[in-house]
């Protein structure tokens, strides 16, 4: 019962006092002070005073120091990779014969011809069509060309890339059917 009273009886006074220190007043208007602009300071040059308005002009007289010129630049925002793909498609050619439109895997050595003059192979389609081809001879979709021709197999070099990006070269041989 005692805490209560000593309760309510602290409580108004420490409000009191709180609201009578300040600590929850606003500043008093009366302490607002206004104060005039500073004048422009001048900019001296070479024992001479320029006022501030000529040397705003002389300022943007200047020229620009740097300026971006894009003739015999790259892009910046075209992509490189597309670039390189394009390039890639130009190199490409497109097939000049016949044989090079096939697959290796359609042909199939049928007769080896080994002469003075040079060797001679021939190659059946899967149509049945005969082809006669040389050492030199384009073939096959991938870009192929005979390498050799030996008495029993015609040997066809092809060029990939591996997956680093470098040019490898794979051989396919294409050998005649055993007899019985």
């Amino acid at each position: 019962m005692q805490r209560r009273k000593l309760r309510n009886s602290l409580l108004p006074v420490l409000v009191f006092s709180f609201f009578a220190s300040g600590a929850m007043a606003a500043p008093p208007a009366a302490d607002a002070v206004y104060k005039e602009p500073r004048p422009l300071k001048q900019i001296i040059e070479k024992d001479k005073a320029v006022p501030p308005a000529e040397a705003k002009k002389e300022e943007k007289k200047e020229p620009p120091r740097y300026t971006y010129d894009p003739t015999g630049k790259t892009d910046p925002f075209k992509s490189f990779i597309a670039e390189q793909e394009e390039m890639e498609e130009k190199a490409k050619r497109k097939p000049k014969t016949y044989l090079e439109t096939l697959d290796l895997s359609q042909l199939e050595l049928i007769a080896v011809i080994v002469g003075a003059k040079g060797n001679y192979a021939m190659v059946r389609d899967s149509k049945g069509t005969g082809h006669v081809i040389q050492k030199g001879t384009a073939i096959g979709a991938n870009g192929g060309f005979v390498e050799r021709i030996t008495d029993k197999e015609v040997v066809i070099r092809e060029e990939y890339k591996d997956f680093k990006g470098t040019v490898r070269y794979k051989d396919i041989a294409k050998k005649l059917p055993s007899l019985m």
